[in-house]
């Protein structure tokens, strides 16, 4: 019952909005609806973000640990950001076209042939929203970081004149086990697993003082790295 009731309420909140869309796109003008819907569904599956920092929300590249799909949901709502996604999630039923509203930038993981166009549409991308790029690549545990890919870096050098970067640490605190996407789980189940989850939880997005990207595309990483390490839990933060 509580899977059917979040689906109604996301259905609904999407025919609501879906027009007024289309409204602010026929006058060619920035939608702010993308933004409110991803904002409000985090909140209907349970989600209260609380946000540390200051998040930049134009000329910006942000850079996040992962450890769900529910973290596009509140990076959105948190900054307005568009997202490098794989292209694996354009063809997925309803999802794809839902992200494709919010100009997700699509990416064919692994074809190292095609890394260069990949890197010119994340570049065309940057400017008056942030771009949202999970380096891990995959979602983890939020125990520890894992290993940074960084070929999409490649899009700051040279740097863009007054684009910054800004790393991200998204925790879920004690919800985290239950919310994190770890192993062979399909999507559609870890989905399932949390629309049907009971209650609310906490989810804290502690943003990094920016830095503009300067040297080569692993310099970048292993600075945003170390900035997301750096952004340890403490108490009454």
């Amino acid at each position: 019952m509580r899977l059917a009731a979040r689906l109604s309420l996301l259905a609904t909140l999407l025919l609501a909005l879906l027009p007024l869309h289309g409204l602010w796109r026929l006058f060619r003008l920035p939608s702010p609806w993308p933004r409110r819907f991803l904002a409000a569904s985090a909140r209907i599956m349970g989600a209260r973000a609380r946000v540390v920092g200051t998040p930049l929300t134009r000329d910006t590249v942000i850079l996040a640990n992962h450890l769900s799909w529910m973290d596009i949901l509140l990076l959105a709502g948190s900054t307005g950001a568009t997202f490098v996604a794989t292209d694996d999630l354009r063809r997925a039923p309803l999802v794809g076209w839902l992200a494709s509203l919010n100009a997700t930038i699509f990416v064919a993981r692994g074809n190292r042939m095609g890394v260069g166009d990949q890197v010119a549409a994340v570049r065309a991308a940057l400017g008056p929203r942030p771009v949202a790029i999970f380096p891990e690549g995959t979602t983890g545990d939020g125990a520890r970081l894992l290993p940074f890919k960084p070929a999409l870096l490649a899009a700051l050098d040279p740097p863009v004149p007054g684009l910054q970067v800004q790393p991200v640490r998204i925790d879920y605190g004690a919800a985290t086990g239950e919310l994190a996407w770890v192993g062979a789980e399909r999507g559609i189940d870890h989905a399932r697993r949390v629309l049907r989850r009971r209650g609310s939880f906490v989810a804290t997005l502690r943003f990094a003082e920016p830095f503009h990207p300067a040297g080569d595309r692993k310099v970048i990483a292993a600075e945003a790295r170390r900035r997301i390490e750096a952004l340890v839990v403490q108490p009454n933060v």
